[in-house]
């Protein structure tokens, strides 16, 4: 979506009677910097020591208190769009009569082993006053694993991309765009694992995922509304509503979370694998899953070297990061199947020396949850690598799996890429992505050359399954699918803003490129409810051929696919919806829609 430019505030000091560096707790007691020594172990209602950004909460502390510091958390990061500061609130089971704005960089957690252990009698709220209530730049904020009680029944989520919901319990209803409602858009967002009791009013949302939830039911749509799994989900009725309802999750797993238990010792649960399922893991009681004492986690801080992390994982230790930015001059390397890199806070980690940030070896189930990479040198062939090379070997029964990791080319510093995120072994599963190269930020961090970057996923790797795959304004293949049997539910694009001439963006006689290419040599590939767009705002008469490039197989089917050009009264669009079938969108603002594109046939 446009974004309507950049509106960049600089961070202000901690308000509100909490100090900047000082964890806020009642006891706040804690170990020293060990590095999973003790850290399984509470101190006081400071529990273990997870940093001077991680804010633990207990209502023994009374409900004044927490909202003055939860507020002083909001009056910093509720524009700081591009700043360095990172904070979690976490709040240990039990009932809470306060309201909590949520900003930038800002993570909301409850500690419970049940959603329903945590209850905020209140607002858990985005809205977008800071942005004169344009919500499209809502980004990098999360609220897991507590229930929401609004008192007047209605409680405001209005996101764009990288603004996760899971886990939770509505106790009443939501709504998805900002206030006051009318031509305030909002622009992406995703919903798993929870429950909503009444309502969901997407009002101005432009593409939405609901994967693995229970609502009372649906209300609204634009551009590409898409539910798997989701008891109450409307009926499929795509293009008119825009509704894409897939009925059962095939495999699926939720994102590991932090619970703390009465004695205060912190965990970090598991859940289970699951297959054709619908509705949350908690509905019935506990999760299926296992359990992990934080006491097996290095706990890392920002100025820990890869060279320490690593050190700790070759001790067969976990990781968890806790808020704030980490610059890495070297790789971090998993090796061990089953281990867990969880991060707090929208942990940060930068690239400095073009060094790949993440690369996990070719085993069974590691997790990769909460991290936001970063290209903070000229050039860095890739950011995140799963995988080293094509390989048969299968992890049906145990496979990676990622959560809310977003990758940032640009913005907030100058810096180029390759590929923002190459998975090469087989089975992985993606639950939420968001890839960008910025189209707006800090001063000198964003242009064609600035902040160059060629494809925001390459998937190798065979038996891929993404949901929630957003993608946007990478200068090649933002999605290049070479892997068999892959899957995509929900994928949301925008193609470059900034191409400065139609030859600086073309491949032979091609014009543009596609943002998700599937390769000419796979035989079967599957994606559900799909959305391209365009938006060139150099003025300079810029097309791409199609958004979509596909081998005609009777395999690769694509099922509710869209494009939108936003172009407003300039002039350029897409040419193609897929292939060389669907109608052009171009010379203003226009939108086009597919049911179904397979072996070269389209069904409008």
């Amino acid at each position: 979506m446009l974004r309507g430019g950049a509106a960049v505030a600089a961070a202000v000091p901690l308000a509100g009677g909490i100090t900047a560096g000082t964890a806020f707790a009642s006891s706040p007691a804690s170990p020293s910097h060990g590095h999973g020594n003790d850290y399984g172990h509470g101190h006081g209602h400071g529990g273990a020591d997870l940093g001077a950004n991680v804010l633990v909460f207990d209502p023994s502390m009374g409900d004044a208190a927490i909202q003055a510091a939860v507020d002083a958390v909001f009056a910093t990061q509720e524009s700081n769009q591009f700043g360095d500061e990172r904070y979690a609130l976490a709040f240990r089971p039990g009932t809470y009569n306060v309201d909590i704005n949520v900003g930038f960089y800002t993570h909301v957690l409850g500690l419970g082993e049940s959603p329903d252990d945590v209850v905020i009698n209140g607002h858990v709220t985005v809205d977008a006053q800071w942005f004169d209530g344009n919500g499209t730049q809502d980004f990098w904020r999360a609220a897991e694993n507590l229930t929401i009680a609004p008192p007047d029944g209605l409680n405001r989520w209005a996101v764009a991309q990288a603004g996760p919901m899971r886990r939770v319990h509505i106790k009443g209803n939501i709504t998805l765009w900002p206030s006051p409602p009318g031509n305030q858009w909002s622009s992406g967002g995703f919903l798993a694992d929870s429950l909503v009791d009444g309502y969901v009013e997407s009002g101005s949302q432009q593409q939405w995922l609901t994967r693995n939830s229970t609502m009372g039911s649906w209300n609204g749509s634009n551009w590409n509304m898409v539910f798997v799994g989701v008891q109450g989900a409307p009926a499929q009725t795509f293009p008119t509503p825009p509704f894409t309802t897939v009925d059962r999750t095939p495999v699926v797993r939720e994102k590991p979370f932090l619970t703390v238990d009465r004695h205060g010792d912190y965990q970090v649960f598991v859940p289970a694998l699951r297959r054709n399922s619908t509705g949350t893991t908690w509905a019935h009681g506990r999760a299926a899953g296992h359990s992990i004492a934080l006491s097996k986690f290095f706990v890392a801080r920002p100025g820990d070297s890869a060279t320490e992390i690593n050190r700790a994982l070759s001790r067969g230790q976990h990781l968890l990061f806790t808020p704030g930015i980490y610059n890495l001059s070297s790789t971090i390397r998993v090796t061990r199947p089953g281990t867990v890199v969880l991060g707090l806070g929208y942990t940060t980690l930068r690239s400095t020396h073009g060094n790949t940030l993440i690369d996990v070896a070719d085993v069974d189930g590691v997790t990769v949850a909460g991290v936001l990479v970063e290209a903070a040198s000229k050039h860095t062939p890739v950011l995140v690598q799963i995988g080293d090379g094509c390989s048969r070997r299968r992890h049906t029964s145990d496979p990676t799996v990622l959560f809310d990791v977003f990758a940032r080319i640009g913005g907030a510093i100058a810096g180029g890429a390759g590929v923002s995120l190459r998975i090469d072994s087989n089975d992985v599963i993606c639950d939420h992505l968001w890839l960008w190269r910025a189209d707006h930020g800090l001063d000198d961090t964003v242009g064609w050359a600035v902040n160059p970057a060629d494809t925001g996923i390459l998937v190798n790797g065979d038996h891929v399954t993404t949901y929630g795959l957003f993608v946007e304004h990478y200068q090649k293949y933002e999605v290049l699918w070479n892997g068999d049997h892959g899957s995509t539910y929900f994928f949301q694009n925008e193609h470059p803003y900034d191409v400065p001439t139609q030859t600086a963006w073309v491949h032979g006689d091609t014009k543009g490129y596609a943002a998700y290419k599937v390769a000419d040599s796979v035989r079967e590939h599957h994606a559900w409810g799909l959305g391209s767009y365009c938006f060139f705002n150099l003025e300079a008469d810029i097309y791409t051929d199609r958004a979509y490039e596909v081998p005609d197989r009777p395999g690769v089917v694509f099922t509710d696919l869209m494009t939108v050009c936003l172009n407003g009264a300039g002039g350029g669009g897409i040419l193609h919806a897929i292939n060389n079938a669907g109608d052009p969108v171009q010379n203003g603002f226009g939108t086009y829609f597919m049911k179904s594109y397979s072996n070269g046939r389209a069904v409008v």
